[in-house]
């Protein structure tokens, strides 16, 4: 039987976890053109990590939808 504050805490672990992976690859954009526009020597290995890092923080929502299902599961 799943009770009201399972329901509550998956709704806030997905809700929260879309908004902090907006603002980390939001910051992780911004910062990876600004620092193209400083050096524009360097764009191929700071997109390079741009990528990497965005991939990072895409890992957190799948995670906490995972938690949110189980959590709903129980």
């Amino acid at each position: 039987m799943v009770t009201g504050f399972a329901l509550l805490g998956a709704g806030l672990a997905a809700g929260l976890a879309a908004i902090g992976t907006g603002v980390g690859n939001g910051l992780i954009i911004s910062k990876m053109l600004e620092s193209m526009a400083r050096q524009p020597e360097l764009t191929g290995q700071l997109r390079t990590n741009m990528f990497i890092g965005v991939g990072l923080v895409e890992a957190v929502p799948i995670i906490a939808i995972v938690i949110a299902f189980m959590l709903y599961a129980k």
